[in-house]
């Protein structure tokens, strides 16, 4: 049954008067967060469909969440929808996300842009030559409430300029994001990545979809990746495949500059008299449960306030809600990705940057696959 959107007339916050209307394309994991994020904040989105390609899938997303789903592309274009959200296959995300531009939509995709060098100089390619097309990247960890709270003592020199970091947080191009945000590197910076793949038994515990108790040992990739950066920056690249879900792989996050380093949360640093101090990022949360049956979702742990010596460097954006940090996240870039359609903001996150991240997490793969240093400056994107 065909439901169109309507505009909201109520206001929320910074929100305007009229909802963030968009349309979905995919309906898989990833997908699933727009949802989310679109349920727990009605007054701000709204989602006029999802597009699935099949009736069946149609049938089955519309029976699992409660929305609309179509496979017509001529509905889609109907409502007028701000922007559209891509989120497929890696494989198929430039393809589709290309085809949605060219139809005069704003598009924002799921990461990464491009997964090989020909795919991503097809993306440049495009950009270049129809400049008023918006293509954004859904890159959503430097958006984290606790790394929005990380950059901002970063933004205030607490440790002089960052020049060294150790990143065990996330993998490829998310990876490659972060390293850039937080050492303050530019796109048009060269650098040398060198990799290597290891493996370690390690017990099974939480997959997207299970949660496993038996203590099942498998073999699970760690990759372990340096790169140096021509204006003198280095990162240390660590990321284990269980990382993102298992209770018993945790992150590490270490920023150092010539006055201080941040590990994880405690920050150490010289004062103004040159005397060491230490202190810790207060992250204050709440916990609630759902009636999620997929075991990671079970519980949302929602940030709700961040202070570094009682100063604030973080509130949430929409107030509370009920989101968890990438959820925030994601609510954040499609915000801004509505204002960026509606002409009102700039883009989040800037393509030429999705596209060095992109890039980025290419060669560190070309080189992990080699067994050789690889260099940026002798890389093309056409193979």
């Amino acid at each position: 049954m065909k439901s169109g959107c309507v505009n909201s007339q109520q206001a929320i916050g910074n929100v305007p008067v009229n909802k963030y209307r968009f349309v979905l394309v995919g309906s898989g994991w990833r997908a699933q967060y727009y949802i989310r994020v679109t349920k727990a904040l009605p007054d701000v989105f709204e989602l006029c469909a999802v597009y699935c390609r099949t009736e069946e899938k149609a049938a089955q997303v519309a029976a699992e969440h409660g929305i609309h789903t179509t496979t017509s592309i001529e509905e889609c274009i109907s409502y007028r929808p701000d922007f559209m959200v891509v989120a497929v296959t890696k494989t198929s995300i430039a393809e589709v996300s290309l085809a949605w531009l060219q139809r005069g939509f704003t598009v924002l995709c799921e990461t990464p842009i491009a997964v090989d060098p020909n795919t991503l100089r097809r993306v440049c390619i495009y950009t270049d030559t129809a400049p008023a097309s918006k293509l954004v990247v859904a890159e959503q960890y430097q958006f984290y409430p606790e790394y929005i709270a990380l950059r901002k003592l970063l933004e205030k020199g607490l440790i002089g300029a960052p020049d060294f970091l150790t990143l065990s947080v996330a993998h490829d191009y998310h990876a490659a994001s972060l390293m850039r945000a937080f050492l303050g590197v530019s796109t048009d910076t060269d650098f040398t990545v060198t990799a290597k793949t290891f493996s370690f038994p390690t017990a099974e515990t939480l997959t997207r979809y299970e949660h496993h108790t038996d203590g099942r040992i498998t073999d699970k990739k760690r990759i372990l990746a340096v790169f140096a950066f021509a204006d003198g920056k280095t990162a240390l690249y660590d990321f284990d495949s269980e990382q993102y879900r298992s209770p018993i792989r945790g992150n590490l996050l270490k920023i150092q500059g010539c006055r201080g380093e941040i590990m994880n949360r405690r920050i150490t640093y010289l004062d103004q008299n040159n005397q060491p101090k230490s202190s810790e990022l207060v992250i204050e949360s709440r916990q609630l449960e759902t009636t999620d049956s997929n075991p990671n979702f079970h519980t949302v742990t929602e940030i709700t306030r961040i202070t570094f010596e009682n100063e604030i460097l973080y509130t949430p954006e929409f107030g509370l809600c009920g989101l968890s940090q990438d959820e925030t996240a994601i609510a954040h870039l499609m915000k801004q990705t509505a204002e960026y359609a509606r002409g009102t903001a700039g883009s989040p996150y800037a393509l030429r940057e999705a596209i060095q991240d992109a890039y980025m997490g290419i060669l560190l793969r070309q080189a992990d696959e080699a067994g050789v240093t690889v260099e940026s400056s002798q890389v093309s994107l056409v193979q």
